[in-house]
Formats: structure tokens, sequence, C-alpha cells
């Protein structure tokens, strides 16, 4: 089966779908060891670890795409959902952009009708005109045939235009064929349960880690309400960094290591030593 069958395989079991957001080579091993099948390469975790900055439209296709290839090559069997942002131009970018996480082994993607180059500011989320955002799921969805890579459609519209024009926007969506559905930024439960009414039976997507303006219930609470999949961005990206700040503070205090650094032979199993000479072993001369 491709990565796009076994994920909509996925999808079509009971159990709520734990994505874990991953950005390079070793985030995606750990959540592989760790046993989790899907992933979501998240843009705002790119951006944090290449840029040591925000999530500000401010990574490229060519970053976004490399990343995804580090993911994929380390941890071949997971399921990603790799984070298309706007395409990254018009319908005929958003086209490329699909094909190409399509070809190169993606098993979803995500595209949003965020306004594209972004004002200049951190606040709000300026999106297209709806039919204009309408054209670029059909070529995503179009573009989609190719590969059969799954397409998540995602609106921002709700906190500059309201939830009605969202949720109508989620309608318009699963009308071109979008196969899974995200409404970013809901403000309450039953904002929650338009927009996965607005889906009609296809999985919906969510953002659950805290601190956004935003309702982020927990897992059962969001499985309960009907969402099918949930992804927490923070979830490693947070907990690392603070490993980063523990680690060079105990540099600070003269120390070698933080109390928390792995072991020295636990992490070397976790980058994969012993794995390497196990496979370079019938390659030794004698």
């Amino acid at each position: 089966m491709t990565p796009p069958e076994r994920l909509r395989a996925l999808l079509a079991e009971p159990a709520f779908v734990t994505m874990p957001a991953v950005w390079d080579g070793l985030s995606a091993k750990v959540a592989a060891q760790a046993g989790f099948r899907t992933a979501f390469l998240s843009g705002s975790c790119v951006a944090a670890s290449r840029l040591g900055g925000p999530d500000l439209d401010l990574i490229s296709f060519a970053e976004m795409f490399d990343s995804f290839q580090m993911v994929r090559n380390a941890a071949p069997e997971t399921l990603i959902l790799a984070d298309g942002d706007h395409g990254y131009g018009n319908a005929m970018n958003v086209q490329r952009t699909v094909r190409a996480y399509g070809r190169a082994g993606a098993a979803a993607i995500l595209i949003e009708d965020k306004i594209t180059p972004r004002e200049l500011t951190a606040a709000g989320k300026p999106c297209l005109p709806r039919e204009e955002a309408r054209m670029k799921i059909r070529a995503a969805v179009q573009a989609a045939k190719e590969s059969g890579i799954c397409v998540l459609a995602r609106t921002d519209c709700r906190p500059t235009q309201g939830i009605d024009e969202a949720v109508a926007r989620i309608e318009m969506y699963v009308e071109e064929g979008a196969d899974i559905l995200f409404l970013d930024s809901p403000a309450d439960d039953d904002e929650i349960r338009r927009a996965v009414a607005a889906a009609k039976g296809r999985p919906s997507f969510a953002v659950l880690s805290p601190g956004a303006p935003r309702a982020t219930p927990d897992r059962r609470k969001a499985e309960a309400l009907g969402f099918k999949i949930g992804t927490y961005p923070t979830g490693m990206l947070s907990p690392a960094a603070a490993g980063l700040k523990a680690g060079i503070a105990a540099l600070q205090a003269g120390e070698a290591e933080a109390a928390s650094a792995l072991p020295s032979a636990e992490l070397r199993t976790l980058l994969g030593y012993p794995d390497y000479d196990a496979a370079a072993k019938p390659f030794r001369l004698a």
C-alpha cells in the first residue's frame, strides 16, 4: 500500500489519531520509536529549528521540502502529513507543491487560505476571498490525483471573518473533494461542532497544543467533539527547547551536562550507532 492508502486505512479505524509534530530526523525517529504511526511536519516547528524564529511565512518551499526528506529518511514507515502552508503562491504553485510531496512519499498535505505574502505584523491571518480559496483547493485536489496524496484543507478565516464564513469554507472544501478538514482558531465547543458537522463525515483535524487564543480541548474531549486527528506542535518542541536551555545552563555553571541529559549509551543507541555497526559488518575487510 502507498502512504496515502495506509493513511486512509488508518483514518477508517475507530481510534483517534494522535499525530506528533516533527521537524527533523531526530524528532521523527523519536516519535517512530515510541510507536506513533503518523507525524505532522509542522511549519512552526521547522521555522523554530531552521531559523530560530517564529512561524510567520518566512520558511520557503525548498526548506520545508528538505525537512520533509530528513523526516522521511529517518522514519520511512511513518505516515507524514506535510505542511504545504499556502502552497507558496497561486493555484499553479499549489499544484507544484502537492505533486512534489506526493512523488516524495508524503501521505497527506495541508493547504490553507491565508493571503501571501502576509502583512508585516504577527497579529491576525487575513485570508483570500472565498472563490480564490476554492480554486487553490480545487487545484490541490486535481494535482493529488497523480499520487493519491490526501489533501487537508485548512481555513484560517475564523478570527478575521467569523465562524459563519469559516463553516461555509469547510463546506466548500468538502464539495471540492478535500479529504481532511481543518478549522483554525475555533472559539468554543459550539464552533468546533459546527465545523465537524460541515465536514460531512470526513475527518476533522485539530491543533491541540495549549497557549494560543483558541479552544483547546484535551484529547478525550476532542474525540468526543468529533475530531479525528490531533497534533501538538509544541509537544516535543517545547521540551526540546527546555533541554537546550538546561544544557547551556549546565555549561555556564561549569558542569559537563544537565541532570536531564540522556546517558551516553542511551543517546548512542537512539542515534543508531549499534544499527550502523550491524549494517556495516558484512562490508568490513577481513
